[in-house]
């Protein structure tokens, strides 16, 4: 996934244009910041990217400088969320219903075909974690869309064979397996 450092270089960039990114219409932000070297070009800015990024942190992996950055950083994020609450909520209702779509995509691309699609599994799985995180932070979401992640939930339980934590060591005690079983084996390759 990625560095303690790469986490905290986008919540710091993030929180640059976080009261303009909340006030927009738009879901996804861009940011404007080079990643470490060797690691992933940084996703836009949205409160799902933002809030895995602040989820990874969590984990007991952090250097004491890190871990006094990442404080720092969660409390103003913290205070962003309480003084632009309706705008907060109302952002993550919104990336919600276009993370579901997206994630309604790949399990319709792995139904189609299994052994093709299983391979973006670890990547495409995010955007499930990202549900699980706007879903506490939105208020107002569809009954539809809540039935369709039900759903959905199910056609991966029926798929996935259980086994270890498929992100990195280091962060798998901020993702347990009775929240994000899905995080906790893969689907089948074919049918």
């Amino acid at each position: 996934m990625s560095s303690p450092e790469y986490d905290l270089k986008f919540l710091q960039a993030g929180l640059v244009d976080l009261e303009g990114y909340l006030l927009s219409k738009e879901i996804y932000w861009p940011v404007v910041i080079s990643s470490p070297p060797g690691e992933a070009p940084y996703p836009r800015l949205t409160l799902g990217s933002l809030l895995l990024a602040q989820a990874r942190l969590q984990s007991g992996s952090l250097t004491p400088e890190q871990r006094t950055a990442f404080e720092r950083l969660n409390q103003r994020i913290n205070e962003a969320r309480q003084r632009w609450q309706v705008a907060w909520s109302q952002k993550a209702a919104r990336e919600f219903h276009a993370r579901l779509n997206l994630w309604r995509d790949y399990i319709e691309d792995y139904r189609k075909d299994p052994g093709g699609n299983v391979d973006r599994y670890d990547y495409e799985v995010s955007r499930r974690v990202m549900l699980e995180l706007l879903q506490r932070e939105a208020e107002g979401i569809p009954e539809a869309e809540l039935d369709l992640l039900s759903g959905l939930d199910s056609f991966i339980r029926s798929v996935l064979r259980s086994g270890d934590f498929i992100w990195e060591n280091e962060i798998q005690d901020v993702f347990p397996k009775s929240r994000y079983w899905y995080l906790y084996g893969r689907p089948r390759g074919s049918n």
